[in-house]
């Protein structure tokens, strides 16, 4: 029953995905800004991704020809892949934290700082600040379930891609 909501409504299906990236990006920010949780630079890939996410839904939600459907359904996988890749990361950074932590730079340090092909590998390295664990919810951290809404999102996408494949 609840694939065959795929085939009546696909449509609602990525605009529901947009808005609950909007949503996971609001509730980001209030962490920010009224709890007081400063981003480490993984973190804000992560947001980088979910609001690429965001755009590409919304926008392939009121895509006219099935072509851009499929394109944008195919890129939301796609995203949502590099985006899990980086929670997997950042995952793997707080269950097992270097032995040496040290707080390192912000994203924006280290952009204006070094180049860019410098910059990305420290990005994904990550930092002290980057293995640290301020905030939990039933018992995962940020980048716990940001990993979780990445996967949850690129199979829904996947299924979308699937499902209009087998209608052609």
């Amino acid at each position: 029953m609840f694939l065959t909501y795929f085939d009546a409504a696909p449509r609602r299906v990525l605009a529901f995905v947009s808005v609950a990236c909007v949503a996971l990006l609001a509730f980001g920010l209030y962490l920010q800004h009224v709890v007081g949780l400063e981003p480490c630079p993984m973190c804000i890939v992560q947001r980088y991704a979910l609001t690429l996410v965001a755009v590409v839904a919304g926008v392939t939600a009121f895509a006219s020809k099935k072509v851009w459907f499929t394109t944008g359904s195919s890129l939301l996988v796609l995203l949502c892949g590099l985006g899990a890749f980086v929670a997997a990361r950042q995952s793997f950074l707080q269950w097992y934290p270097p032995e040496v932590a040290s707080c390192g730079r912000d994203l924006y340090g280290m952009i204006e700082t070094f180049p860019l092909k410098r910059a990305i590998p420290m990005i994904f390295k990550g930092s002290g600040d980057c293995s640290k664990v301020d905030w939990t919810f039933l018992g995962g951290s940020i980048a716990n379930w940001s990993f979780v809404c990445f996967v949850g999102i690129g199979l829904v996408a996947l299924v979308l891609v699937v499902r209009q494949a087998r209608k052609r």
